[in-house]
């Protein structure tokens, strides 16, 4: 294919800054699939271990970005379900 091929990619450099957008677009979606993944309090992967995950996260803040609001400082008004 055409333009596939580090030879075609010399006789046509005007694809060097597609090639480079497309892989950090790749990149940044891998990382924030993983940051969901890993960070998120919807995701629970040791059941056994923490059966109850999202108490550890009644204070903390989870949102990506908040420009508006401190979630620090804002106690949670979910019930508290552990004895």
């Amino acid at each position: 294919m055409q333009g596939m091929s580090l030879a075609s990619i010399k006789k046509n450099p005007a694809l060097i800054p597609l090639y480079v957008c497309v892989g950090l677009g790749a990149v940044a979606a891998v990382f924030y699939t993983a940051r969901l993944a890993l960070r998120s309090p919807e995701v629970t992967w040791n059941r056994k271990g923490n059966p109850e995950p999202w108490e550890e996260f009644r204070n903390k803040q989870h949102k990506f970005f908040s420009p508006i609001r401190d979630y620090s400082n804002i106690q949670s008004p979910a019930p508290k379900y552990t004895d």
